[in-house]
């Protein structure tokens, strides 16, 4: 999860911003977050808009613990119809790990734009049971 990786956002969710870069290429990126969500099968997730300078993505945080590999389709909605989807495979281990959408020129502002990760069981795609929903958003109670 970020929190725990050093990365945008954090425990409990919200958003935030975090500087990153290299010694001499510092770049300043900007996140919205939704919360954390744990599923009862044992798959955690947070997902996020990014923006950093003309570009804006979608990254998706995720820990899996049900013992099975699972298929994650994260998806960036941007204004005017615009969507990038992206499809991972996420291994079953309980060390964190990340999706991303490639990273493409903005449209508007970034909070124009929302993503979503789905994560599924593995086997044939119309068959296979959605374990957890996650999106940029924030929780109600934190909109409030």
């Amino acid at each position: 999860m970020p929190g725990e990786r050093g990365e945008v956002g954090g425990p409990g969710g919200g958003s935030g911003s975090a500087f990153t870069g290299s010694a001499g290429s510092a770049l300043w990126t900007v996140a919205r977050c939704g919360p954390e969500l744990t599923s009862p099968e044992g798959v955690e997730g947070q997902t996020c808009v990014m923006a950093d300078g003309h570009d804006t993505w979608a990254r998706s945080y995720y820990r899996n613990t049900t013992g099975d590999e699972l298929r994650s389709v994260l998806t960036l909605m941007g204004p005017g119809g615009r969507t990038v989807e992206t499809h991972c495979t996420v291994e079953s281990q309980d060390e964190p790990g990340d999706c991303e959408t490639p990273h493409r020129s903005s449209y508007g502002d970034p909070e124009e734009y929302v993503a979503v990760a789905e994560y599924a069981g593995g086997g044939a795609a119309e068959e296979a049971p959605l374990l957890l929903r996650s999106g940029s958003d924030p929780a109600p109670s934190e909109a409030g």
